[in-house]
């Protein structure tokens, strides 16, 4: 990692700070952020696993998927399946595809809404895919909490959708891409996130063709509306960095590392198993903007000061790996870890999902986040206006002990 802390900082006075800082930072890569050496994997079973096959990546225009994409292409898959439902990604991500000047491979892509069985029981009809990277969701956790509607539909019925289509084409696996934020959830992003994965595990208990695994990770450096890039514009407009509390914590994850481990996991995984990536110690996110400024050839708090503007809706000062009930196992490599999920009952599942629906049709969010708070007992918001509704649901709770 470059030294930068015995630079001479030019001392700039504030207009020219403003209007002038971003033509003189240093470039760095996500790797220089980490405070430990980047994970590898050995590709033999991935390229094994990805050869020649028919392959579907929901999401492929957005962070994750994007680079999904990138990298299963140079393992030669037989045919690329690509759904995303905007309009713009998808074409960004063709033009880009085109310029690989891949041969060999078939690519298709369609624009569509995951959640919309219409159109997407024809796309597993006709291209009859064999491995699906379920990568599609909504993930911004403040937008969320005033988006319950959206992060139901997407989150929770697009999985449903795509899995009960799996089940249904003899799907070989489904590689379900969720969060740690997944794990004793505190917003309405990780409890989505949380009940795709019951979802999934019921269905690994209740069919015998689709063998359907969860990679869990934290925040991966750089993908749109992350911390990263967020950081890297406030710098370059001369600061301040804005961040939510002095004691946010969070892990982090490369781009590399959250692709090699979503095709670890599908090479190697298999039913009920999350795979989870040593992700190291939890970086305090103070740490993390002082590193970017210094990385950036400047110095914190005297070139860019640092500035904590509270915690916004749904977020939580540390996030955690695994949930209490959840023990974690090693594997053949050293950096990462298998957690086992916990039995679910099938009956409780679809009444929950019978539920859901119908407050969907009602358009009331508190009716959503109640349904799945008494689904989830350790869905606890913070700092949303659902916190409400956990007040309300201790009271419930208290009442019926005394009786």
């Amino acid at each position: 990692m470059k030294d930068f802390s015995s630079h001479e900082v030019p001392q700039f006075n504030e207009d020219f700070r403003k209007s002038h800082y971003h033509q003189n930072l240093i470039n760095f890569s996500p790797e220089e952020l980490l405070d430990r050496e980047p994970v590898t994997l050995d590709t033999k079973n991935i390229s094994e696993f990805i050869r020649n096959k028919r392959i579907l990546i929901t999401g492929a225009g957005g962070s994750i998927g994007r680079n999904l994409v990138k990298q299963i292409i140079l393992f030669k898959p037989k045919r690329l399946i690509l759904i995303d439902k905007c309009e713009s990604a998808i074409y960004e991500l063709d033009e880009e595809i085109r310029e690989l000047r891949i041969s060999g491979i078939e690519i298709v892509s369609f624009i569509g809404d995951v959640a919309d069985r219409k159109r997407m029981k024809p796309l597993f009809q006709k291209n009859q895919p064999q491995i699906i990277f379920h990568a599609a969701a909504n993930k911004h956790v403040p937008l969320l909490e005033k988006n319950a509607y959206e992060a139901i539909k997407t989150n929770i019925f697009g999985t449903k959708v795509l899995a009960d289509l799996a089940v249904d084409y003899w799907v070989e696996k489904f590689i379900f891409i969720s969060t740690d934020k997944a794990v004793n959830p505190s917003n309405v992003m990780g409890v989505t996130k949380r009940f795709a994965e019951i979802i999934l595990q019921n269905l690994n208990k209740t069919n015998n063709t689709t063998q359907f695994i969860v990679t869990r990770f934290g925040n991966v450096l750089g993908t749109k509306g992350s911390v990263v890039p967020v950081f890297k514009k406030q710098i370059a407009k001369g600061g301040p960095v804005e961040i939510t509390h002095a004691k946010v914590k969070r892990y982090f994850i490369t781009m590399n590392e959250a692709c090699q481990l979503v095709l670890e996991a599908g090479a190697t995984g298999h039913a009920n198993e999350i795979f989870i990536l040593d992700m190291g110690e939890l970086v305090p996110l103070t740490a993390l903007a002082e590193k970017m400024i210094r990385l950036s050839g400047l110095q914190p708090d005297v070139d860019i000061k640092i500035i904590y503007i509270g915690l916004r809706a749904g977020e939580k000062l540390i996030e955690e790996r695994l949930r209490n009930d959840e023990i974690d196992t090693p594997t053949h490599h050293p950096k990462l870890r298998i957690a086992q999920l916990a039995a679910v009952h099938s009956f409780e599942v679809d009444t929950v999902l019978n539920k859901l629906e119908k407050a969907l049709d009602s358009g009331e969010d508190n009716e959503m986040i109640l349904i799945l708070k008494d689904a989830i007992p350790e869905y606890i918001s913070h700092n949303s206006e659902f916190e409400k509704l956990d007040i309300l649901r201790a009271a419930k709770v208290e009442k019926i002990i005394m009786e």
